[in-house]
């Protein structure tokens, strides 16, 4: 396995078809204010399957793909050849972008910060590859504003990752993107839980954070 790969061979195919089931139940939507108005030159961080990359706006110049599950990548692979917007599939880390400082306009992430090895190093990584003043668009399960259900969620993490690809429920991602140095400019809560086992994820965010531009 090589250093921008990460291997999760049963969850990878567990996750390609829930995700896919999961479109017709709300999350095409999400993709869609998800990538609302993004333009330029874009950096996805863990494509997945490549369920964004048919929601991309035709001001998107070109999409590098990032993703190190190989299963998932040859499926993303798969995607881009149908998406209208030029996308380059790669293989590599959130922890190690195979990309040059300030070198995109934008950057996504989807779904994916929960299962990074290590979240800080991740939106370090994206704030290096983002140009001054760029976007962050982030859609995430994250940690229950709810005492109570965080307590939860934080149960059910001593097991989750284990069978969830790295997964945690409980992380609160949000406050995670504002230590990283990005200043939140919209972020939307909500609950989406597609299926019964989907409720220790339920609590949900889209938004967009920035990189502050130099002048700053």
């Amino acid at each position: 396995m090589s250093a921008g790969e990460v291997r999760h061979p049963l969850f990878a195919r567990m996750y390609d078809r829930m995700s896919v089931a999961e479109e017709a139940k709300g999350a095409a939507e999400h993709r869609d204010e998800l990538l609302a108005d993004l333009s330029g030159r874009v950096i996805e961080v863990g494509a997945g399957n490549g369920l964004n990359f048919g929601h991309y706006p035709p001001s998107v110049t070109e999409v590098v793909a990032v993703e190190p599950e190989p299963y998932l990548r040859e499926r993303a692979e798969r995607a881009a050849l149908d998406a209208k917007v030029p996308v380059r599939v790669v293989s590599g880390t959130a922890e190690r972008l195979p990309a040059d400082d300030s070198s995109f306009d934008a950057a996504v992430a989807s779904l994916v910060l929960c299962s990074v090895r290590d979240q800080p190093s991740a939106l370090s990584e994206i704030y290096r590859v983002l140009k001054p003043g760029g976007e962050l668009r982030f859609y995430e399960h994250v940690r229950s504003e709810r005492p109570r259900f965080a307590r939860f969620q934080r149960r059910v993490d001593v097991v989750w990752p284990r069978f969830g690809g790295g997964c945690h429920t409980s992380r609160p991602t949000d406050r995670a993107i504002e230590q990283a140095g990005f200043d939140i400019e919209r972020c939307r809560r909500f609950t989406f839980r597609p299926s019964a086992i989907d409720l220790p994820v339920s609590p949900h965010v889209i938004g967009v954070a920035r990189r502050p531009s130099s002048a700053t």
